[in-house]
Order: C-alpha cells, then sequence, then structure tokens
C-alpha cells in the first residue's frame, strides 16, 4: 500500500507564504511523476501543480508565478511553495501520484484568511 504524508498546511494572512511537503515511499518516488491537487467544498479536485521524475513542471494558470513545485528525489519528497496567497487559495491540498491506479494522500488545508 503506497502512502504519501503531507505537512505544511495552515492559517496564513493573504500576500503570505506556506510550504507544502509530501513524503512518498522511496522505492517508487523516484520514477513517477507526482502531483499537487486542491479541493473546495462542492468542487472537484483540481491540479495545481505536477512535476515529472527529471524535473519538468507545469502549473494550473491562477498559481503560475505565485507557486513552486519541486521534488527532493534522495528525500523521497516533494514540496509546494506557495506565496502571494490569496483567499481563494483556500482548499484542501492533496499529493497524488497515478502507479497502476490513483494514488492521494490525506490532504492538508490551508486557509488564507486575514
Amino acid at each position: 500500500q503506497v502512502q504519501f504524508v503531507e505537512s505544511g498546511g495552515g492559517l496564513v494572512q493573504p500576500g503570505g507564504s506556506l510550504r507544502l511537503s509530501c513524503a512518498a515511499p522511496r522505492s517508487i518516488f523516484t520514477f513517477y511523476v507526482m502531483d499537487w491537487y486542491r479541493q473546495t467544498p462542492g468542487k472537484q479536485r483540481e491540479l495545481v501543480a505536477r512535476i515529472t521524475p527529471n524535473g519538468i513542471t507545469n502549473y494550473e494558470d491562477s498559481v503560475k508565478g505565485r507557486f513552486t513545485i519541486s521534488r527532493d528525489n534522495a528525500k523521497s519528497t516533494v514540496h509546494l511553495q506557495m506565496n502571494s496567497l490569496k483567499p481563494e487559495d483556500t482548499a484542501v491540498y492533496y499529493c497524488h501520484s497515478y502507479i497502476n491506479r490513483d494514488l492521494w494522500g490525506e490532504g492538508t488545508l490551508v486557509t488564507v484568511s486575514s
């Protein structure tokens, strides 16, 4: 059973920053695309950022220039650095990969509010 462990969520004021982390099993991490999704109540999960095993990234339009996804293959960890946060970034953020099936972490709540 593959398990992702997310951390780093919390409450932050508009304009602030947070860094999310997702730890994955070392045995599989190096070979797979890793994603961050987010979900708000009543809406489908949306892809926020993606990083390939060799470091190619892409982003959802609303976070371009504000969020940065990175991976540390030695530590089997993927990060999401979120800067200039806005209230509309408030969501539960999930780590994801597809390894024969969709695999999800439990999510970490990010709340952007004054």
